[in-house]
């Protein structure tokens, strides 16, 4: 119980902490650097990896620890119409999308998980997070009913997102490595 209490709250803490830096620092840089850019996407954002990453290292319990931190997010964003079915929507599509993902993979035989006696496919992880994207930016904006354009904007913005986090997360790992 204790576990899960830790994995909620520090996944949770992940996903408010990457989308205040998307929202509020990366965000206003890019409308700066990119004022003819008509899309309200970020082009890096961090907290699809922060998705793909719980849900790679948390299963299925990424859904109830990223729930928390997805709804206060997306009612910093929406206000009350948080509440909309859209949002909702939006919200459920957020914290399920990368778990089922991965257990499809195991389902189908390619187990993604990480575990005492494999070195991370970071490739692999990866490609669970191209694939959890496409659903992602198709079903929310779907919900939403946005634009085409709207839709690329997420793809790079997630992907960027990922790329990035995966990639302190793998130097992460490579420090803990040497220390030890």
């Amino acid at each position: 119980m204790r576990a899960w209490v830790s994995d909620t709250f520090f996944a949770s803490l992940a996903y408010v902490v990457a989308s205040f830096l998307t929202f509020e620092v990366l965000m206003p840089l890019q409308n700066a650097f990119f004022p003819e850019y008509p899309s309200r996407a970020s082009l890096l954002f961090l907290p699809h990896g922060v998705r793909v990453l719980a849900a790679w290292l948390l299963g299925w319990r990424a859904i109830f620890a990223l729930l928390p931190g997805v709804f206060i997010v997306f009612a910093f964003l929406a206000g009350s119409d948080v509440f909309t079915p859209s949002r909702l929507m939006a919200i459920v599509i957020a914290v399920t999308t990368a778990p089922a993902v991965f257990y499809l993979c195991k389902w189908m035989g390619w187990d993604l998980f990480p575990a005492a006696h494999k070195r991370p496919c970071w490739i692999c992880v990866m490609g669970v997070g191209v694939i959890t994207s496409f659903l992602v930016s198709g079903l929310t904006n779907l919900a939403f009913g946005s634009a085409t354009a709207e839709y690329i904007a997420y793809l790079i913005g997630d992907l960027s997102g990922l790329f990035f986090l995966m990639l302190g997360l793998y130097f992460a790992f490579r420090f803990m490595e040497r220390r030890a």
